[in-house]
């Protein structure tokens, strides 16, 4: 779990949103295969044995996910851990990748010793067999890092002389770190960045509730009517982002230009003072987690690379992987239990392979996901924590996408009362409804007068009065076969 403060994750990097950047270049093309890969979080698999590993394997890969990036910090069971994850995906012999994000809010990184400590955890998998390659050379990345200088007079020449060119790394590295600083400094980087991985590309960090009257003008965030829907949509899986990394990247002389971008299903985290102190939300509705994919199809020829975010990061709420399966944040519980997220993890294989393709893929069966909150948003608890910063930023709505094999009917329902029956087209079609206080969620696929899918799953009530705040989207799947 990446211990981001809000300052960090909302004053930073949203001010980088807003660089003036100049005209668009498009990225000269690396050795980089066109795959798509899920940040998988090891500091919350310090019990994983290598059949652990061979399960999330499996799942990944089976739901179109070609790796995993491994974040690693300054745990005593990375090593071992590194060890399972490589071994498993290696006796599979699937094809599944493997590559470090080395997380820099974990690893020491003032002194010399620090880099040598990441050369040897590096250079130690750099030739297995599961090691993603690019250009012949084991692909790392980062979780952060635009601190350290390993001892070295500032950042760029501390990454540079001890880690990159370094006489252990160089020539064997391609290096795509995610550094949190504005893009326009990049070009300090050469000889350091092979390319960039922005990690929170898959958020619309821009958007905040503080700047909601500026950016979203006559917008009430307490009835989105239809034109401020349109309005949010300009934000939500937005590429503006990735145009101003992309520019900005092209400066960075000697450069492979290798991007990568993120994409992100939700964000919420509740963490107390007496913890980890984190307690936001970012806007996660108006169907960030397709918007988003679309909104990279779109720009595929500009990415080389995607990077799910993340398939295990609970006490954040942004994972698609299995939410029993790695130990929890402690707290996260709270949260995380009974709101399984793999409806996302069900959509994936669609959005990941036409990423790669550049080719819709045929719809083969009917797939029903829905999602929505646990409460209503003006909600008032008697949490200890508070309400999270820039709650009023979501929509007490019901969230559906179907993925339909022929054109027919979809009847949501979050009560009995308050009902609506769309028109679905053969593909992708997202939809909503208001959700009902006390009610529930039900979705119903209808074609020729037959019922395609019933959906309506136990366990979720749209409670008006919650015992504590809890933004996580509780997710719903079913398909016809």
């Amino acid at each position: 779990m990446h211990l981001r403060s809000a300052l960090y994750s909302l004053g930073l990097l949203a001010a980088a949103a807003f660089v003036n950047a100049a005209p668009m270049k498009v990225a000269r093309q690396s050795g980089v295969p066109k795959i798509v890969v899920a940040h998988h979080i090891v500091g919350l698999t310090a019990a994983f044995t290598v059949d652990d590993w061979t399960s999330d394997i499996q799942l990944a890969q089976a739901n179109g996910i070609d790796g995993f990036a491994l974040n690693v910090g300054n745990d005593p069971f990375t090593n071992q851990q590194a060890q399972n994850a490589y071994q498993a995906a290696e006796q599979l012999n699937s094809g599944f990748k493997l590559f470090f994000s080395l997380d820099m809010s974990s690893f020491p990184c003032s002194t010399p010793d620090g880099a040598t400590t990441l050369r040897d955890l590096t250079m130690q998998f750099a030739t297995r067999p599961a090691q993603l390659q690019v250009d012949g050379k084991a692909f790392v990345s980062t979780f952060a890092g635009e601190s350290c200088t390993f001892g070295q007079a500032d950042v760029p020449t501390g990454w540079r002389t001890q880690f990159t060119q370094h006489p252990d790394t160089a020539g064997k590295i391609h290096f795509v770190p995610s550094f949190f600083i504005d893009p326009a400094q990049f070009n300090t980087f050469s000889g350091v960045m092979d390319g960039d991985f922005n990690f929170n590309s898959g958020w619309p960090l821009a958007l905040s509730a503080a700047q909601a009257p500026q950016l979203l003008p006559g917008v009430n965030l307490d009835n989105i009517d239809g034109a401020a829907s349109q309005a949010l949509q300009k934000f939500i899986g937005s590429f503006d982002t990735d145009n101003q990394h992309i520019t900005q990247l092209a400066t960075v002389q000697g450069s492979a230009q290798t991007y990568m971008a993120a994409v992100a299903p939700w964000f919420f985290t509740h963490f107390g003072a007496d913890t980890f102190n984190k307690n936001f939300v970012f806007d996660g509705d108006e169907h960030l987690w397709v918007a988003r994919w679309e909104n990279l199809i779109a720009n595929r020829d500009k990415v080389s690379l995607v990077e799910i975010v993340t398939w295990n990061d609970f006490g954040e709420s942004h994972y698609i992987g299995p939410n029993n399966h790695g130990q929890l944040p402690p707290g996260a519980d709270k949260w995380v239990n009974g709101f399984d997220h793999q409806g996302f993890l069900d959509l994936t294989n669609y959005f990941a392979t036409q990423f790669k393709t550049g080719q819709a893929p045929a719809v083969t069966k009917d797939q029903l996901v829905m999602w929505a909150r646990p409460h209503p948003k003006n909600a008032t608890p008697n949490d200890p924590v508070g309400p999270p910063k820039d709650f009023q930023l979501f929509q007490d709505k019901l969230w559906a996408v179907v993925l339909a094999t022929a054109d027919g009917q979809l009847t949501l329902a979050t009560s009995d009362t308050t009902t609506q029956t769309f028109d679905v087209k053969a593909g992708v079609n997202k939809l909503s409804l208001d959700l009902t206080p006390g009610g529930f969620m039900h979705g119903t696929l209808t074609r020729n007068g037959q019922t395609v899918i019933d959906l309506k799953p136990d366990g979720y009530t749209f409670d008006p009065n919650p015992p504590a705040f809890n933004y996580n989207a509780f997710v719903a799947s079913a398909s016809s076969q």
